[in-house]
Order: structure tokens, then C-alpha cells, then sequence
């Protein structure tokens, strides 16, 4: 029996199983609970399969390279084995057993940050001590700081790169001015939103006399003042990523930089990299140039009052003197949206989400957040700098970071036609090379519909994953041939990378014919940092994605009772999901649905009965029943209807026998593994379930 081994990281299920992607393989492999090998999710192992031409989807861990999980975050309980602590991450099945001795303060409900001392590689579960008590489980403080260390997203800065980043002056010295090009007599401003202190982008524009447009992209030069190799810069590569919560940030780097030098402040001088392009009226760049340069901002705007300056309702001085450039910039902002429609950019129409938070930190209230021509005008200005920034360096052939999305993959868009001919729209028959066009046309069909919205969700989902790499393969949403990410890089290492290769190609440092020795290790690094920056994201936008989903359900308990419109916008075997009009999704239940016998129609993903039916994009008018804080779960039911409540979990006490334990341990983690949101449709779409389920309510 032949045996082969492979390197990769495990994704763990509350069940015990595991699964394993390998590059070169369309599916995973998966590992049984008896091949585990004591691995959790997470963790990099070593497999080994056999008989892959036969089975090429089952193996078992072998080797354990790298411990993902010597901190676990969860609640502390008591049961026949003793003290143990659950998870919250639910894709770890064992719970940590903790001697009395390492409870360290610690009381029965709170919850706990655990070092794990133990991981046996058999079926026995973990050993470790408290290291920190963060509070009761129910306080939504502790709630909230739990996800946060879940997700292992670093919360303070060491005191070296406090240090070292105090050590940088606030102010540009005349020195670092030399050999870059002044540009402080020069209209440049920013707009950024209200709360915003990390100004990183700063624009100018004006109209050349041969009738084309001449608008400079200035961003700041973080690279100047975060030294490859530095303190600073080993804090910010392990970060990746800032990242943004309600009322607050978890910067990449100190404050005093992010929101101190290198930010783009009014009345100041900067140093910063700027991308300055000579566009047609047809949106041809004609041409450009990439330069180091001297700014002085005349001016930090906001999107709401650049907006009420268009409309003509904005009195401030500040913003009637610049209000010809305003205009000029939405000018050219609708000649480059006409052109990336043309070439199949797929304007999804998403709701985003704003937070009103009061000066105490308080959540006041949770709406839309008005997306207007001012966000629209930065929006195309970023995105025609990327792509001009992007093609220059590849044609230079020099190693660099891309920001690359790849064409959806085939089981995707084939999820995607079988959805659409479900609501009714002419079938599609996709092209065997898809083209963001295509794509672009099952969006115009839609337009107008009552389901157009949870389309515009749908398409998403069938997406490819955006990602950064070495390799320059387009944007397949933004129709872009050449993407990268070069307008952030306060809060992206992503964007901070180019800069220093943008800088070292400025400054004669490399070209094209640099030695192999420094190609190479330039290559090396773009390939770890695009990696690691692409790990960042998906874990600060995990995290943002539960903060946010928590302080909803904050938001919710204070409205138990009352009743809102909504539209279906999923459908599922077990109940409709619900979006309110402030963007808020709950769960209406089968159960809390009108008494009916539902069909669930897996091709038309409707749930259907004899005398009710819900589509996506229904209206319906619900009421708000029931809020898990801690699950950060939100219960409707439809307004007219009797509340069921959910069945509740009986708690585990010390007489229960070994073998009742298991089961309310298994039951408590099938439970925490539910989702309460959008994303359980999301799933359902990607892994659809072969059977069609008949459920009735009573």
C-alpha cells in the first residue's frame, strides 16, 4: 500500500473530524476522529494518505508541526470530570481540564483565557491552567474582549515598539525633505469619514488645457519611518492589518504613527508617495508618474459635507472654496464608473453597517451607512491608482505585492444558475471562460426586482476568495487586468510592502537587473508577506464580523417585543432569515412560523407550505422574541404568530454519569456551532444538502 505525505493546516469540527486542503487537490482530505492524531483546528500537521487514486479524500495526522492553540479562550464549568473549560471556538471538540490548583481565582461561569499544557494525541481531552479571568460570560464587555482573544488578535504593543516608535519625531525634519519633489503649494486635501484619525490618502485635481484630467494620488510614506527588520515593522507584519470596531480601532501600528506622522493631517507637512496620472475623458491614462514627495494638506473633509457642498447646502468656507475641485472630481468619478461598467465591474450593492456610538462608548443606535458620490469619487480615484501603480511595476518585471481575485470557481457558478433559474430569471448558460461581463448581466436582470438585494448577496458568495500574491492574475469584481494595494499603508502591511519596493526602485536600490541573489530574496519575502497579510485579513475581518454580530444583539435585547418590516434574505430547511432595514438579520424559526407543513425546495430555495410561502426578497413583518448574547443569536418570529421558544440545554452537574456528560458536551457544541446570521445560507449555497426536508410546525 502505497503512502504519501503532505504538509497543511487543519480545519477542525465540533464532531472531532478534521479535513485538510492541499494545493493540487479539488477536494479536502478528510481526517476521521480516530486519525486526528490529537490535532485541533488550526494546527499545521504532516498527513499521510493512501490509495489516492481510489479514496483520494481520506488520511490521517501523522505529525503535529505547529500548535495553534496553546491559548484557548471559553467558559469554565464543573461536571463529573472535574473543573474543564468549553471553547468558544467551536471547531475544537475537547474541552480543557483544569486542576483546582490552576483556577487561579477563577469561578464557575466566568470567562477564561486557558494555557494549554497538554494536547494527548489520543481521544483524552486537554490539560491547562488559567492565565486570565476576563469576567463573567454574561457581561457583553467580557463578550466582546473574548472574541478578540479568540481570534488571537493582539490588543496592546509591546513596550520595545512603544519605545522605539516614541523615538520618531512628530514633525518632517529638513533632511528627509532631499531629493523629494515639493508639492506643499499645491491644493492637496483629504476626505475621510467623521470619526477617521488615520488619514492615509490625500488627493489633488485639476483640468489640463487639452481637455484631459490630471489627478495625483498622494498616500503616506509609512515606509520611510517603519524600517524593514525594525521593531516596528515585526509588530506590523504580525499584525497585518488594523482593525476597526464600533467606537474603536486595533491599529497595525502605535498611534503616534498612525495618527501622528503619517497621517495626513490638515496644515502640516508629510512625507508621502504619490501616483500623479494625465486621464482622458474617454478614462485612458495617458500618462503618470511615481514619485516620493513633500504635502501639506489644506484641508481634512468628511464624505457627508464634500457631499452637502455638491448639493450646494455645505456654508463652511473651508469647503465652498474647494467646491470647483469637487465638482471637477465627480466629473471625471462618472467617466471612470462608465468605463469599469463597461468592462464588467460588478457594482454589488451590499448595505454596510454604521454604529452610532455616544461619547461615553455607548451604543445608541445601529442604520445604514449612506454610501453618496463623495465615498463614490475616492472610491475610483484608489482603485484607477492601484491599477496604474500595478501594470508600471509589472511591466518593470520587478517582484511585487498583487491584490488578485480569481474567476469563481465551477461549483460555484453552478450554484449560482441553479439559484437564479429558481426565481424565475431566463436560465443561464455560462461561457466556459467566464468574464466579469457575464456576471455583470445576472445583476442587470435582476434590477428593480424585490429580490435584487439578496442576489447581489448570492453573486458574492459565488465569488472567489480576494487575496494577495506574487503572481499578477487580475481582479476578476473590479474587471481589472492589474490590482495591487497601494493606498493604505497606516493600516495594511500589504500596501507598506510595495511602498518599500516602490521606494528601493526609486532610490536605484533594485531593478530588474539586481543580482539573483537579492531577486530572489525579494521574491521569498513578497511571497511570505502576501501570505501573511491575506492570514491577517480573514482574521480581522472574522473578528469585526463578531464584534458586529455581538453588538447587534446588544442593540436587539433593548427592543424584545416590538415589531419591524423586514425581507426574507435566506432559506433554509429549519426557518428564513430576516434583514431589517437597519441591516439587523435574525432567525424566524420553523417553529415560530405560521402552523403549515413546510417544504423546503432545495433547486428554488424556497420553504414552502400549503397555504405560506417564503422566497428571498419577501416582505415580512416580524417581531422580536428572544436574544443569546452570548451566541450572539437573534430570534423573530412573524408579528402575528405565537413565540416557541428554543428548547433549552440541560447544564452539566457533578452526579451526571461519564456517559451523560458526553452527550450534553456533544449537544452543547452542536449548539454553539449554529449560526445566527447570512452566512448560514452562505453555507448552504456552497455545500448543499441532497435531501429536500419536510418539517411541520406544531
Amino acid at each position: 500500500m502505497k503512502e504519501e505525505f503532505f504538509e497543511g493546516n487543519l480545519v477542525g469540527n465540533s464532531k472531532g473530524f478534521g479535513f485538510v486542503s492541499i494545493e493540487g487537490f479539488d477536494d479536502d482530505f478528510f481526517i476521521p476522529p480516530n486519525k486526528m492524531g490529537g490535532a485541533l483546528d488550526g494546527d499545521r500537521v504532516v498527513i499521510c494518505a493512501t490509495n489516492i487514486g481510489e479514496n483520494s479524500n481520506l488520511a490521517e495526522v501523522r505529525k503535529i508541526l505547529e500548535y495553534a492553540n496553546q491559548q484557548i479562550v471559553g467558559d469554565l464549568a464543573y461536571g463529573l470530570m472535574g473543573n474543564y473549560v468549553i471553547s468558544d471556538n467551536p471547531k475544537i471538540h475537547k474541552v480543557v481540564l483544569i486542576n483546582s490548583k490552576d483556577l487561579h481565582g477563577a469561578n464557575i461561569g466566568d470567562k477564561v483565557v486557558v494555557k494549554v499544557t497538554a494536547q494527548p494525541a489520543g481521544d483524552e481531552n486537554l490539560r491547562g491552567e488559567i492565565i486570565e479571568v476576563l469576567g463573567q460570560a454574561s457581561d457583553r464587555s467580557v463578550l466582546e474582549k473574548a472574541i478578540i482573544r479568540t481570534n488571537k488578535l493582539p490588543e496592546t504593543f509591546p513596550q520595545n515598539v512603544i519605545d522605539a516608535s516614541s523615538k520618531i519625531s512628530q514633525e518632517v525634519q529638513n533632511f528627509e525633505k532631499k531629493n523629494r519633489v515639493d508639492l506643499t503649494n499645491e491644493i492637496i486635501f483629504t476626505i475621510d469619514g467623521d470619526d477617521s484619525k488615520d488619514l492615509d490618502d490625500a488627493i489633488s485635481i485639476k483640468k489640463l488645457e487639452n481637455g484631459n484630467f490630471y489627478l495625483g494620488v498622494h498616500i503616506a510614506d509609512v515606509g520611510h519611518y517603519v524600517k524593514r527588520g525594525s521593531e516596528i515593522d515585526l509588530e506590523a507584519y504580525k499584525r497585518g492589518t488594523s482593525a476597526y470596531f464600533p467606537g474603536y480601532v486595533i491599529p497595525m501600528l502605535p498611534t503616534s504613527l498612525s495618527n501622528g506622522i503619517c497621517s495626513l493631517n490638515e496644515g502640516v507637512e508629510r512625507l508621502a508617495l504619490s501616483c500623479e496620472m494625465e486621464i482622458t475623458p474617454n478614462a485612458e491614462v495617458v500618462n503618470h508618474k511615481i514619485f516620493e514627495s513633500v504635502i501639506k494638506s489644506v484641508a481634512r473633509l468628511t464624505y457627508t459635507r464634500v457631499y452637502e457642498t455638491l448639493l450646494g447646502n455645505e456654508k463652511d468656507d473651508k469647503y465652498v472654496k474647494l467646491a470647483s475641485k469637487f465638482k471637477l472630481m465627480e466629473e471625471l468619478c462618472l467617466i471612470l464608473e462608465k468605463d469599469k461598467f463597461n468592462k464588467g465591474y460588478l457594482e454589488l450593492d451590499l448595505p454596510e453597517t454604521y454604529f452610532e456610538i455616544n461619547e461615553k462608548g455607548e451604543l445608541v443606535d445601529i442604520h445604514k451607512y449612506e454610501h453618496n458620490i463623495a465615498h463614490r469619487m475616492i472610491e475610483s480615484f484608489m482603485i484607477v491608482c492601484n491599477e496604474t501603480v500595478a501594470e508600471h511595476f509589472y511591466n518593470l518585471k520587478v517582484p511585487f505585492v498583487y491584490r488578485v481575485h480569481e474567476t469563481p470557481p465551477p461549483e460555484k457558478v453552478q450554484n449560482l444558475t441553479g439559484f437564479v433559474e429558481g426565481l424565475g430569471l431566463n436560465p443561464i448558460v455560462f461561457p466556459k471562460n467566464i468574464t466579469p461581463k457575464d456576471y455583470q448581466n445576472v445583476l442587470t436582470s435582476a434590477k428593480g426586482k424585490p429580490y435584487e438585494d439578496v442576489l447581489h448577496k448570492v453573486v458574492l458568495i459565488s465569488l472567489a476568495k480576494a487575496r494577495y500574491c506574487e503572481k499578477c492574475l487580475g481582479h476578476f469584481g473590479l474587471a481589472s487586468t492589474y490590482y495591487t494595494h497601494f493606498t493604505s499603508p497606516i493600516r495594511r502591511y500589504s500596501d507598506l510592502t510595495i511602498h518599500r519596493i516602490i521606494k528601493d526602485y526609486l532610490n536605484k536600490k533594485i531593478n530588474k537587473n539586481s543580482n539573483t541573489e537579492q531577486i530572489d530574496e525579494l521574491k521569498q519575502f513578497v511571497v511570505e508577506a502576501s501570505e501573511q497579510a491575506s492570514v491577517t485579513e480573514k482574521r480581522a475581518e472574522t473578528t469585526e464580523r463578531q464584534v458586529n454580530a455581538l453588538k447587534m444583539a446588544e442593540y436587539m435585547q433593548k427592543h424584545i417585543g416590538e415589531v419591524y418590516d423586514g425581507h426574507v434574505c435566506g432559506v433554509t430547511s429549519f426557518g428564513v432569515f430576516v434583514e431589517l432595514d437597519n441591516t439587523i438579520e435574525g432567525l424566524v424559526r420553523i417553529e415560530n412560523l405560521p402552523d403549515d407543513e413546510y417544504d423546503y425546495q432545495e433547486k428554488t430555495m424556497q420553504l414552502k407550505g400549503r397555504k405560506h410561502s417564503y422566497s428571498f426578497g419577501d416582505a415580512i413583518k416580524i417581531r422580536v422574541v428572544a436574544v443569546d448574547l452570548p451566541k450572539r443569536q437573534i430570534d423573530f418570529c412573524e408579528a402575528d404568530t405565537a413565540y416557541i421558544p428554543r428548547p433549552k440545554k440541560e447544564k452539566i452537574k457533578p452526579k451526571d454519569q461519564r456517559e451523560s456528560f458526553k452527550n450534553n458536551q456533544k449537544n452543547y457544541k452542536k449548539n454553539r456551532g449554529e449560526l445566527n446570521s447570512f452566512t448560514s445560507f452562505a453555507n448552504n449555497f456552497n455545500k448543499k444538502s441532497k435531501t429536500t426536508n419536510k418539517r411541520k410546525r406544531k
